[in-house]
């Protein structure tokens, strides 16, 4: 693209490149794929989703990404590209067919999966917030008809045992008035607890969580759509229409744009995720 759309260097190396661009490209909206499967366990079976360190599970989607990466892109590195009246001097995917297969295996079946899972995951959230108020509510419900509403035995023992109270001339055994006391008491109820102050904050910190991972989730699905859609319909569309003109302006356009998002995912993910962004300090003081 720099020396004007000329390749200059041999086929093989060209190859290799494809290689490498595909595989990298497929991994990156593999691993997107592999985060939401991830986050959708965490929100669906928070039981089994173990916060503090990687475990098998975690290990085996990033493998797995990698391995299915790798399998869409080596038809590349073993011969595909080598068709007949090859141009040695483009650097570019020659089989239509392995074109269409990349572009169904690399977008066309991660995306659905992606939207279903984040969906899925929005809608768990949404229902567990709503449980959690509706917890909430029956809490201080409950907790309101104690206080106000005292336990009847202890009602009837006030009753009986209302102090009589005379006055001071009256105990003297001099004229006076003595009469039920009317005043105020003070009545105790040991057996009602209230939330601690801390509580509270720890409950204002779970909603806050709650609401990044919502406000996210349109963030990384709308970056995601807009870096990597028009790429592949201009992939998939030169490869099924061989009357359509495509300028190579809009086709580098395209390519750069799907890079793009692979440069925004860890922005977008650290700057809104608290999680990410403490791992990747960690990573950058361990090299840093």
């Amino acid at each position: 693209q720099f020396q004007g759309g000329v390749w200059s260097l041999s086929t093989a190396l060209c190859d290799a490149l494809m290689t490498m661009d595909v595989m990298l490209c497929t991994a990156s909206i593999f691993n997107l794929c592999a985060i939401s499967v991830d986050r959708f366990i965490a929100v669906q079976i928070p039981l089994n989703y173990n916060r503090r360190q990687i475990d098998l599970r975690q290990l085996i989607l990033i493998s797995t990404t990698w391995i299915f990466a790798f399998a869409v892109a080596s038809p590349v590195i073993f011969g595909l590209n080598n068709v007949p009246d090859r141009d040695p001097s483009l650097c570019q995917l020659e089989d239509d067919n392995y074109i269409v297969y990349s572009s169904i295996c690399s977008f066309f079946i991660p995306c659905p999966v992606m939207l279903v899972l984040y969906c899925g995951m929005f809608q768990g959230l949404k229902r567990w917030e709503e449980a959690r108020k509706a917890k909430l509510r029956g809490c201080i419900y409950g907790a309101n008809r104690k206080l106000y509403h005292p336990p009847t035995l202890m009602e009837r023992e006030q009753t009986r045992l209302g102090l009589l109270e005379c006055s001071p001339y009256a105990r003297a055994g001099l004229p006076g008035e003595c009469g039920m006391n009317s005043g105020i008491q003070t009545v105790s109820y040991p057996h009602l607890r209230y939330p601690h102050p801390g509580h509270g904050h720890k409950r204002a910190k779970i909603n806050g969580r709650e609401r990044k991972a919502m406000r996210v989730l349109p963030v990384v699905v709308g970056a995601f759509l807009f870096c990597w859609t028009p790429f592949f319909v201009v992939h998939i569309t030169r490869a099924l229409c061989k009357s359509c003109s495509i300028p190579p302006q809009v086709t580098s356009t395209v390519t750069w744009l799907g890079y793009v998002n692979s440069a925004l995912n860890p922005i977008i993910y650290t700057v809104f995720n608290t999680e990410f962004r403490n791992f990747f300090h960690k990573v950058l003081h361990l090299f840093c």
